[in-house]
């Protein structure tokens, strides 16, 4: 988007002035004529030089939240969706964002649908979102769907917050762990090794022997165990970016004790959010598992929905294709079944959604009160060691100095 002078008359034969701004001076002209002005010069303005640096891509999930309440509210109230959106525009904070919100501004103005002008921002609005809105003016309940679209963002945030706090501790202390001992192996320990050296005496105990050799094996082969570390992070960043690598990543993930079943609920938890948000927003059974399968952060639970969805577009029901994918638990394909029968598939995958957060809740607290003694144990048992190991020919020492 940018920002164009523009001069014109009105219908009374008015001069006017203005700056407005679009994609192009076409854009300006389609605004002005539906302004019921007839433009007769339209320039770029280059009153003000901005800066535009390349971002990242996306909007943080709270500013987007605001957004959708604060839209919700004025539809609700009344307002038209044009006077909606430059009222917010106005008061975004987010530079980023305002213009986005300027330029989804633009495109309703020229005559498209909310749910298409926001298409053309996909790194802040989703699949889902726009989804959402596209069923929201069909059925011309556009505020009720915004309300619950910010509910789902918020619970989706807390959820995300939650798996990435349990996962953050331990890769952090494993981190601290091989931390400290890169520090022992590399300082500690050869200035020991000094000492003992310029003593000199009888041979090192085998235990101290050992950690000296390690030591020098480790400062000797640092630059090929650094080379061999950068090697596997650029490895596993490769290997990610493939499909068929990163299904056997997100398999093994699943598959690993304690985080494997944390990270199972986490994934049912979204996906059951996410389909029954889209179910009860109106959005059509087929459409609205191709949207919730790519929620669920995982390949392999994504691939289990798409293999449903290509059963329940032959005809059959949701519940006895997803059993077959041996990927969600029994309870979960039972209440979905019990759903389907009762004809409350929303409200039945909102009761399993709000379940799976509470095993959540459960599951990080009881990987941290797991992982706290095991870090006690680990790091003590590292440092308890090499000081041992350091202070055996120390006492050996003593002994021989006290036998004089």
């Amino acid at each position: 988007m940018a920002k164009f002078a523009w001069q014109g008359t009105t219908k009374e034969g008015q001069m006017k002035t203005g700056t407005i701004e679009a994609a192009n001076a076409a854009e300006v002209e389609q605004k002005l004529q539906g302004m019921q002005i007839s433009p007769s010069k339209v320039k770029r303005s280059l009153g003000q030089f901005e800066l535009n640096l390349p971002t990242l891509g996306g909007v943080n999930t709270k500013t987007l939240v605001v957004f959708t309440r604060q839209l919700s509210t004025m539809i609700d109230a009344g307002l038209p969706l044009v006077q909606c959106l430059d009222i917010l525009a106005a008061q975004e904070p987010d530079k980023a964002f305002q213009k986005i919100i300027y330029g989804v501004k633009a495109h309703v103005e020229a005559g498209t649908t909310l749910a298409d002008a926001l298409k053309k921002y996909p790194k802040v609005f989703d699949e889902l979102f726009t989804s959402m809105v596209a069923a929201g003016e069909i059925g011309g309940v556009l505020d009720t769907i915004l309300q619950r679209l910010a509910t789902y963002l918020e619970k989706s945030m807390r959820l995300k917050q939650k798996v990435k706090s349990a996962l953050r501790y331990p890769t952090f202390v494993i981190a601290a762990s091989v931390g400290i001992m890169v520090v022992l192996l590399w300082k500690v320990i050869p200035s020991f090794a000094a000492i003992f050296q310029s003593v000199g005496g009888s041979a090192l105990p085998a235990l101290t022997q050992f950690v000296v050799d390690l030591s020098e094996n480790f400062i000797h082969y640092l630059p090929y165990i650094a080379i061999g570390i950068t090697a596997l992070i650029v490895g596993f960043i490769m290997l990610r970016k493939n499909p068929k690598g990163r299904r056997l990543i997100d398999l093994a993930m699943l598959k690993m004790p304690v985080i494997g079943s944390l990270i199972q609920k986490a994934g049912v938890a979204r996906l059951t959010r996410t389909l029954g948000t889209l179910v009860a927003s109106g959005v059509p059974i087929l459409d609205a598992l191709e949207t919730s399968a790519k929620s669920s952060g995982n390949v392999v639970i994504e691939g289990g929905i798409m293999y449903t969805r290509a059963r329940v577009a032959e005809g059959k029901n949701i519940a006895a294709p997803l059993d077959e994918t041996n990927i969600f638990p029994k309870m979960v394909v039972q209440m979905i079944a019990v759903g389907e029968s009762t004809g409350a598939m929303d409200v039945m995958l909102g009761k399993i959604a709000d379940f799976y957060d509470d095993e959540v809740d459960a599951a990080v607290d009881g990987l941290t009160s797991l992982i706290e003694p095991m870090v006690m144990i680990l790091i003590g048992g590292m440092v308890g060691f090499v000081l041992i190991a350091m202070y055996l020919p120390i006492f050996g020492m003593a002994e021989n100095l006290a036998r004089r």
